[in-house]
């Protein structure tokens, strides 16, 4: 091995240990990372200064701005609220109704402030009813993180997988390219939930002094604590208003190739500033710099293995393993492999260090690298087996009082259900 093989590979088992281990931000691990690698040479400052320009990081930066105008016009408090008031009349199926439409919501905005407004709505309102919320909140983590998963903007993990995709030759993936996988395995998820998980949940309602706090890390790169995001915004009509208007443009620019998604959002995020909607010091607070931040620098620690030639080389032994069962059972081990990882690490590492080896592995099966391109998307985002694998995870549980292993009970058949029903339906939608 070379010596940027043995530093890159250094770096990157220092990187995967501190994140495991979860002391310290992942953003900050990210960066010293890129910070090392620049130092030793093995990578480029040009090659850095890419990572943190890319196209997914601008367009998650200017999506969570505009995300963030409309949760400040109250727009988005004042849709749950009102649809968690409809649907009490309904009883236990009114609630099922709520946790579907913030799922649909979290398909074009981030999950976590629709969690944030809805949780302590929707624990109300069991507790009226004589229901368990805990019947209710932890399927409406998981059902967000899944509805995430149907576009290309629901989540940082498909911006970033496309965005990689990009700079290994592939085509991009258009909006809604990965909907229908995307919606079937949503769905199939939901019914376990709405059949098994929540009825084994709701017999398990009784509090637990003394839970064990949730770490200031959560594997998404946010922090874990529940009062960093307000849930009281006062409605404003005309900000509401322009801000959807905003919103829906620049959703519909994207998804009919008028300009790519970075492009859109960057106008979007411009015009609502300058219509006043959002004040410049507010969309710099709705930055999110800590996911932002992640996925430069774990961007530029997949980098240094695509350059120095560690990515091929472990792809090539996983080919040797696997090249004799053919693309369905690649298919299965990739979206399995990223389903483990990313209950240890964030989506954005996951997505970095697997998307190349998806690619390399498609190439060298003869086949179409997108149906593992997909699972990549589907599987990183997928943590359900603990309470701390995904920002939404930690705020039910703290809401909701949960015991550890309530995840582990729900969030692993979880997984195997998405994990049988994401490798059935990817090649029919996207054939080898």
């Amino acid at each position: 091995m070379t010596f940027d093989q043995i530093a890159a590979l250094v770096v990157l088992v220092t990187v995967v240990g501190v994140l495991i281990h979860g002391k310290i931000r992942s953003d900050v691990a990210a960066l010293s990372a890129a910070a090392a690698l620049l130092l030793m040479g093995v990578i480029r400052p040009v090659e850095v200064q890419s990572a943190f320009a890319s196209p997914a990081v601008i367009a998650l930066a200017c999506l969570f701005v505009i995300a963030y105008a409309i949760e400040l016009s109250g727009l988005l408090g004042l849709l749950i609220r009102q649809a968690t008031a409809l649907c009490a009349r309904l009883g236990a199926a009114g609630l099922w109704l709520v946790i579907v439409l913030c799922g649909a919501a979290s398909a074009f905005l981030n999950n976590t402030p629709i969690v944030v407004l809805a949780a302590p709505v929707v624990k109300d309102v069991a507790n009226s009813l004589n229901l368990s919320p805990k019947r209710f909140l932890i399927p409406l983590s998981y059902i967000t993180i899944m509805g995430g998963a149907c576009t290309l903007i629901g989540t940082s993990t498909n911006l970033l997988v496309n965005d990689m995709a990009r700079n290994a030759g592939q085509s991009v993936f258009s909006m809604f390219e990965i909907t229908p996988v995307g919606l079937i395995v949503a769905a199939a998820g939901g019914l376990y939930l709405f059949l098994v998980g929540g009825r084994m949940l709701g017999k398990a309602d009784e509090s637990v002094p003394g839970l064990p706090h949730a770490p200031e890390q959560t594997g998404d790169g946010m922090m874990g604590d529940i009062e960093l995001f307000s849930v009281a915004k006062p409605f404003d009509a005309r900000r509401a208003a322009i801000s959807m208007l905003v919103f829906v443009a620049v959703i519909l620019a994207a998804a009919t190739g008028v300009a790519p998604i970075a492009a859109s959002a960057f106008a979007g995020a411009v015009v609502l500033i300058l219509f006043r909607v959002i004040s410049p010091e507010e969309a710099y607070a709705g930055l999110r710099p800590e996911v932002l931040l992640l996925i430069a620098g774990m961007v530029v620690v997949g980098l240094a293995i695509e350059v120095t030639g560690l990515a091929a080389s472990g792809t090539d032994l996983l080919i040797d393993f696997i090249r004799p069962f053919g693309p369905l059972v690649a298919l299965a081990i990739l979206y399995g492999v990223t389903l483990f990882a990313t209950e240890f690490l964030s989506n954005a590492a996951v997505a970095v260090l697997i998307t190349p080896v998806a690619v390399a592995l498609a190439e060298s099966l003869g086949v179409d690298p997108r149906p593992f391109l997909i699972a990549v998307m589907m599987a990183a985002s997928a943590a359900f087996a603990t309470p701390f694998g995904y920002q939404t995870n930690v705020l039910v549980f703290q809401v909701g009082e949960y015991k550890y292993m309530d995840f582990v009970r729900i969030g692993v058949p979880l997984n195997l259900v998405t994990w049988v029903v994401g490798v059935a339906v990817i090649p029919l939608f996207f054939p080898f």
